[in-house]
């Protein structure tokens, strides 16, 4: 059997790190993720996926990570069955992190002046950014 989830989103609030009482680092996050069709005219949809951490991985996410940060993460879903305050029985769905890691520059709003802008889909061509051309020489090429 397999159960592995990789979403990448962005942190809808800063993450809080929690102590067991064993001592064991947590936190609880949700990140917005984007769904992958639009409808044309509308506003894009995204999903709000809760996330788990433990230990090192929630040390980390709470160390680096603040709201709107974009981050990946790589885990399992899992689901828990509790009774809320009124007595009704729910069931929880996250996903219990194993590894996250940084998606996006170190600082979002700025992009280094040096670094060419990101391509988009149907985007046309900046004309103020020259490219050098290079020689094909296909008797140099191992295969």
């Amino acid at each position: 059997m397999l159960n592995c989830a990789i979403l990448i989103g962005r942190l809808v609030a800063d993450p809080e790190l929690k102590t067991t009482t064993n001592g064991v680092s947590v936190t609880s996050f949700r990140i917005a993720v984007d769904r992958t069709y639009q409808k044309q005219g509308e506003e894009r949809q995204a999903d709000f996926i809760d996330i788990a951490a433990w230990r090192q991985t929630a040390d980390f996410v709470c160390r680096y990570f603040k709201k709107g940060s974009m981050i990946a993460v790589q885990g399992s879903i899992q689901t828990r069955n509790y009774e809320d305050k009124q007595g009704n029985k729910r069931t929880a769905v996250e996903v219990v992190a194993d590894n996250v890691s940084f998606c996006g520059s170190k600082n979002e709003t700025a992009a280094p002046q040096n670094a060419y802008p990101p391509v988009v889909a149907n985007q046309k061509p900046n004309p103020n950014i020259d490219f050098e051309s290079i020689e094909d020489d296909d008797d140099d090429l191992p295969f």
